[in-house]
């Protein structure tokens, strides 16, 4: 073959390849955690872009902001959606789908006090302040969990972020505020706050999917080699970020923080399964739980689960 004809047919590739990237919108709950991490580390490794994909992301206080993002069309892909909030928002017709599990289990979720503070527990928080992000979160489920299980007769308080948290805690503008490392990690080296509760305390959470990744359902039926290409990125940046420095070495120069402390943050309280994508643990105890924790009316069928739940395969 003419090594010239060769040359402009890779020239040609290549100016085809830019051109046909495409942009996806993402809403991403609580920037810096280690779990809703995983699009931007990937993003900037490069792996998101060998899918020919370019991510643009916005960052939320928490679930409930970033179910409405996608709910509205406003972004294609969510992060880290509350369990039960998607639940809620699909039994009334909210046009959203499940592409992903995003954490399970709630160890890294935790909730604080000042040093000082005179509550030593959960059970000490009549009348004061029990914070959680948003609601329809994780936190605002686990909060949910606490004030059923130790029949708590605190007053549940949307927070925003965990590094708002902090401020709100140590200004004594809140009792009791709630974090995920590796916020608060810091403080606590310096026992400047301590740890009351993390969400594996509350029954209901542990062990099971807490948080999932969601798209805009009409965004999903008309774009599905995307988020297809989306997840095939998503999970090879997991793999990653457990087994290649540079992903690693990505988030913890993307948050400004030593090495050290991001590796902590991933070893101590997420181990790999906690954010592995292709499985909702707890099902059929979610549902049940959903209707419990007054999220839907009833439980919902196998049949609206199959529609509900569309994880694009490998």
């Amino acid at each position: 073959m003419n090594k010239l004809f060769v040359t402009a047919l890779a020239l040609a590739l290549g100016t085809n390849a830019a051109w046909a990237e495409d942009t996806v919108k993402l809403a991403v709950g609580q920037r810096g955690n280690w779990d809703t991490s995983v699009s931007e580390i990937g993003q900037r490794v490069g792996i998101f872009k060998k899918q020919g994909l370019n991510l643009e992301m916005v960052y939320t206080r928490g679930a409930g902001e970033t179910q409405q993002a996608v709910i509205s069309g406003s972004v294609n892909i969510g992060i880290a959606a509350g369990v039960m909030g998607v639940i809620g928002a699909y039994a009334k017709g909210a046009p959203i789908r499940v592409i992903s599990a995003e954490t399970t289990g709630a160890k890294d979720l935790y909730w604080f006090v000042k040093a000082d503070s005179p509550i030593k527990s959960l059970k000490d928080t009549d009348g004061k302040t029990l914070a959680y992000s948003t609601n329809g979160s994780s936190t605002h489920g686990v909060v949910k969990a606490f004030m059923k299980q130790y029949d708590l007769k605190a007053q549940p308080t949307a927070t925003g972020s965990p590094s708002a948290n902090l401020t709100a805690v140590m200004s004594g503008q809140i009792d009791v505020g709630w974090a995920a490392p590796p916020f608060g990690l810091d403080q606590l080296d310096k026992k400047e706050i301590r740890i009351l509760a993390t969400g594996n305390d509350a029954n209901v959470f542990k062990g099971q999917t807490v948080r999932l990744n969601i798209a805009n359902s009409e965004y999903l039926k008309t774009n599905k080699d995307v988020v297809a290409r989306y997840m095939k990125g998503y999970r090879e940046t997991v793999e990653c970020m457990y087994k290649d420095e540079k992903c690693l070495n990505a988030y913890a120069e993307w948050l400004g923080i030593p090495l050290a402390k991001a590796k902590r943050t991933r070893d101590d309280f997420f181990p790999p399964e906690a954010v592995s994508p292709d499985k909702i643990v707890g099902l059929d105890t979610i549902v049940k739980d959903a209707v419990e924790f007054k999220y839907t009316s009833s439980e919902l069928t196998k049949e609206q689960l199959s529609d509900l739940i569309q994880i694009p395969p490998h």
